[in-house]
């Protein structure tokens, strides 16, 4: 049987009280004895049941997930499987919620940052651009006591701060492997379009993407990355005019999280028969592309996967413990029309779009 804590003070010649003041890491506790309780813990091979530890104590977790205000089909996608996470993660204490309230202007996202109190929440997931007003917000956020994790926009290994994602440089590099494979032995330009190329994880899949199209598929010309900000009638003016400027444009690549405006607008001025067209982020429109025959390819990854990674990660931080590394590792799922079948389950029902629901939350301040 595994050792308990009675087995551990025995072992380590104190009372429960001490061990349990070793255990969380309270004041009052000699060197000496913190040393004897930690060498009894390797020697009899004791391991903290942390639910249990925390049922005693009475404590529960406040995790919060800070989305950006604007956002579409994806971030609904999102939203949708962080209110099925606060239910499903409830009956282990953990309160899980969110706010859309994060600006593209990163002075006004570090203000947001700065405002977070350790008395209110003990962990928040942040889905910002990466800069840095945003890194030292984070950075002090976390010297105040409230862990943070990078949500979706990061990068691996940047700095010490755990992040929830898709490897993007390989995720760019997926896409442009594709769009040679498809177009092979067609040459031209390849139109690429993006919310922001201020994103971290937009610049890491344009470097990808520019990589492997230039080193193996010399005869596809990458155009300059197009900036929508996701509005709608820029959107609509800077693909018109990429297709009047190059008129041997021969493929695409929507390279943001949100590719609804992008694909409208090149399904309106290009030639999508004609054309290999590859997008990222699985949701009901670029399902609807595929079957369709206007998206030729899609590169994913699960919300849910996300979203749950997310909250175990941070949980992981609070209690002290290393997370499973290989649990959170999220993978590159690349979606074609003949493989949509194997449905996601993160995707409940066809409808067109978000719903009215969702696109309130979007609004919401």
């Amino acid at each position: 049987m595994r050792p308990t804590t009675k087995d551990l003070a025995k072992a380590a010649g104190v009372s429960l009280a001490t061990v349990d003041r070793v255990l969380n890491n309270r004041p009052g506790v000699r060197r000496e004895t913190v040393d004897s309780v930690t060498e009894a813990i390797e020697r009899i091979g004791f391991v903290r049941n942390q639910s249990a530890a925390n049922l005693a104590r009475g404590r529960s977790y406040r995790f919060e997930f800070l989305l950006p205000k604007a956002g579409d089909d994806f971030m609904a996608a999102v939203i949708d499987r962080i209110r099925e996470s606060s239910e499903a993660f409830r009956l282990d204490s953990i309160e899980v919620s969110f706010r859309c309230a994060l600006p593209n202007d990163p002075h006004k996202a570090a203000e947001l940052l700065a405002r977070i109190s350790p008395e209110r929440i003990d962990g928040v997931a942040i889905m910002a651009p990466e800069s840095p007003q945003v890194r030292d917000a984070t950075t002090r956020l976390i010297e105040r006591g409230v862990r943070a994790v990078q949500f979706i926009s990061g990068q691996h290994d940047l700095r010490p701060i755990d992040f929830v994602g898709v490897d993007n440089d390989a995720a760019g590099a997926t896409a442009a492997r594709l769009l040679g494979r498809f177009l092979s032995p067609r040459t031209g330009k390849i139109l690429v379009v993006s919310e922001t190329m201020n994103s971290l994880d937009s610049v890491e899949r344009r470097l990808g993407f520019d990589r492997v199209l230039t080193t193996d598929f010399p005869g596809l010309i990458p155009l300059p990355s197009l900036e929508t900000f996701g509005d709608a009638q820029r959107t609509r003016t800077v693909v018109r005019t990429s297709y009047a400027n190059h008129p041997d444009i021969v493929g695409a690549y929507v390279l943001g999280s949100e590719a609804r405006l992008s694909l409208e607008a090149i399904r309106e001025f290009g030639d999508p028969d004609n054309e290999v067209i590859i997008a990222h982020e699985r949701t009901r429109y670029t399902e609807e592309m595929l079957r369709k025959r206007i998206l030729d390819a899609v590169i994913a990854q699960n919300p849910g996967h996300l979203v749950r990674s997310a909250i175990r990660l941070l949980k992981a931080r609070c209690d002290g413990r290393e997370p499973l590394a290989s649990q959170e590792q999220i993978r590159i799922e690349v979606l074609i029309e003949d493989n949509l079948e194997a449905r996601c389950p993160d995707l409940p029902g066809r409808s067109a779009g978000p719903t009215e629901r969702h696109r309130a939350d979007l609004r919401a301040p």
